[in-house]
């Protein structure tokens, strides 16, 4: 995927079921700090949707603005980080609840990857239920890129998925792709419900075979 979103290394699925994502590429923008919970990306308050449409304008709302609606010092207020789509954070981002909402608001405020230095497991988890890499470095290469950013907001920034590299103004770094996350992105076997609907006739045959599954409990499909 790249910062419009598309992803020039997708074969259409012709891996898996879903598209596959072997790289993002676009700007970055930095969110510094350690411990950043998933209340801080979305707070509580505003996942009383139906949908998780319009999520994207709530990402970090409570650190964004004061109860007064007036503006706070957050990159994602800045204009120059506007359109990026390569998150760069710090330890441990995504803890506490496990809400899925905020992998769903950072994906619809344009995010495609996140590189840090850990991740909460669930939230990396719901991450790629929707296909958004969230790739590890150590401390002192995460620090290097979020200053980077900052003094390079308009610079281009390739996350390779596949090759477990970043690379940025002809740095090259090295980063770490859990393997199950790596195969399922590369492979295109991200989406579940794709997965799903791919093997329905597997499912299906064997409900078939079940003893306590009735046929009217079967849904219809190509046999």
């Amino acid at each position: 995927m790249s910062a419009d979103g598309s992803d020039p290394d997708a074969d259409d699925g012709a891996g898996g079921p879903a598209e596959t994502v072997l790289r993002v590429s676009g700007t970055g923008v930095p969110v510094r700090g350690n411990d950043i919970d998933t209340d801080q990306i979305i707070p509580a308050r505003f996942m009383k949707v139906v949908t998780f449409d319009g999520l994207g304008q709530f990402s970090f709302f409570d650190q964004r603005f004061t109860d007064d609606d007036e503006e706070k010092d957050h990159p994602f207020n800045e204009e120059r980080f506007q359109g990026a789509s390569v998150l760069a954070v710090n330890a441990n981002f995504g803890c506490g609840s496990s809400r899925e909402h905020a992998p769903q608001a950072l994906m619809r405020w344009g995010i495609d990857a996140i590189v840090g230095e850990s991740f909460a497991e669930i939230f990396a988890g719901n991450c790629l239920a929707l296909g958004v890499p969230t790739v590890t470095a150590d401390h002192e290469s995460i620090n290097a890129l979020q200053q980077w950013i900052d003094d390079h907001p308009d610079g281009e920034i390739d996350v390779d998925v596949a090759a477990e590299t970043v690379t940025y103004g002809g740095n090259e770094m090295s980063v770490s792709v859990d393997d199950a996350q790596r195969r399922a992105l590369v492979e295109g076997e991200w989406d579940t419900t794709a997965l799903m609907k791919s093997n329905a006739g597997a499912v299906r045959e064997t409900a078939e075979s079940l003893p306590y599954v009735r046929d009217d409990q079967i849904p219809a499909g190509d046999r």
